[in-house]
């Protein structure tokens, strides 16, 4: 029997998106009992590279299901949303594993390329070495924001055969329409906060890019970049074989795809995300008959916070990660 729904109502005191957003990340508590514990695994990838693997430390047994969550745009294992999810995955007797995206797990990756909202190659290669590398435990996957985007694009590319790794996935604020997205994070409020925050570490990372690899890309027209279209068009398109950020944005959103996913899929949107556009979702119609939608009026870009006042807390957010985490192990 499938789970329930995530009836999600905000506290009060966290109007609108952009609090709930902010709140979350900033401020909100993320684990019920000890924090995470993590052992750190390298992977050598097929071109030559690397990628860094956490998975929680606490007991499992030898045939409880391991969730794989692929992170957001500059996210790792110490995001809020990750940490929620390890603390889910210890009540419940779970493993959980997060793979870093190239560059993103505090060391600069090796081969001319970084990641991207599309790259369902890698998420493919990352799945099936998970099969190998912990053989006889059911695998769940789940995407956030980014992350979510590009497992929906594998399941999609996959279509049956997917079923053959996973027996669910799950994406978590998603962009699934990514030039929807891409431009609503480029005006006003957006581009003020949430745009320079992301610019502040991936520019950095590029340029350190570059000294790698001379001559990758301009220099001078990167370190003028002022929004994410501009900074997608210079260095993520160009990197990963995209004409440019139009071509990148339309080849790699995976709403088009999700009617050709053939395993149990969820997509959780929560309709006043600041930079995920709630006219930009699927419909049921689009989305197909494979893919449950929950698109709570509230909740923000990967917040979701919860008041528990009894406990003298001043928010959590556990309630997110227990709902998507319920929902994938009544499909294990």
């Amino acid at each position: 029997m499938a789970a329930p729904a995530f009836d999600y109502t905000a506290p009060w005191w966290l109007p609108g998106g952009n609090a709930q957003t902010l709140w979350a990340a900033l401020f909100a508590r993320r684990h019920a009992g000890a924090a995470p514990q993590w052992r750190r695994e390298r992977w050598q990838t097929p071109d030559g590279d690397f990628v860094d693997v956490d998975t929680t430390t606490h007991a499992a047994s030898p045939d409880a299901p391991l969730l794989v969550l692929f992170h957001g745009l500059e996210g790792s294992s110490a995001s809020q949303y990750a940490v929620a999810f390890a603390d889910f995955a210890a009540r419940e007797g779970l493993v959980l594993a997060v793979p870093h995206f190239r560059g993103c797990s505090g060391e600069l990756n090796l081969a001319p390329r970084a990641y991207h909202s599309g790259d369902f190659q890698e998420i493919d290669w990352m799945l099936r070495r998970f099969t190998t590398t912990h053989p006889g435990r059911p695998l769940l996957a789940a995407g956030v924001s980014l992350g979510g985007n590009a497992l929906l694009r594998w399941a999609g590319e996959m279509g049956t055969e997917a079923g053959r790794t996973v027996r669910a996935v799950a994406a978590v604020c998603s962009p699934l329409d990514l030039a929807a997205g891409g431009h609503a994070i480029g005006r006003g409020f957006n581009r003020l906060v949430y745009t320079r925050m992301f610019l502040s570490t991936m520019v950095p990372k590029a340029l350190k890019k570059l000294e790698q690899h001379p001559g990758l890309f301009d220099r001078e027209a990167l370190l003028a970049a002022s929004d994410l279209y501009q900074f997608d068009n210079l260095f993520t398109a160009p990197l990963h074989g995209f004409r440019d950020t139009d071509d990148y944005w339309a080849r790699a959103s995976a709403k088009p795809v999700l009617s050709d996913i053939r395993v149990p899929a969820l997509a959780l949107n929560a309709l006043n995300d600041p930079f995920v556009p709630a006219d930009s979702l699927p419909t049921p119609r689009q989305a197909g008959p494979q893919v449950t939608l929950w698109q709570p009026a509230q909740g923000g870009h990967v917040g979701f916070p919860v008041s528990l006042p009894p406990l003298g807390l001043p928010g959590h957010v556990m309630a997110m990660p227990a709902a998507v985490g319920h929902w994938l192990l009544a499909h294990r």
